[in-house]
């Protein structure tokens, strides 16, 4: 499975785990759409930031500390920010 893989897949369980968890599901449901929004890329953004700044501490080894790991980092970000939001519209998003 590749990096990309993987965030998309973390990004599709973060959606379905707010959409569906309950007491989670209930915070997050409350908020405006914005704010959801916005909960869901700062989540994934911060996971990056952590994944990356835990490799350059060498406390994991999941990317490489230098601008082709940051660049990596990026594209896995993009890749689940694509797929969590696609996930809700396509799965969670009540009809109207």
């Amino acid at each position: 499975m590749t990096t990309d893989q993987l965030s998309a897949l973390a990004g599709v369980i973060l959606s379905l785990a707010f959409a569906y968890v309950p007491g989670l599901s209930n915070w997050y449901n409350a908020l405006d759409g914005m704010y959801k929004r916005l909960v869901m890329a700062g989540l994934l953004v911060a996971i990056a930031a952590g994944a990356f700044g835990l490799s350059c501490a060498n406390v994991i080894a999941s990317v490489t500390c230098d601008r082709q790991g940051a660049l990596g980092v990026i594209n896995a970000l993009i890749a689940a920010l694509v797929a969590n939001q696609s996930t809700y519209i396509l799965l969670v998003r009540k009809s109207r």
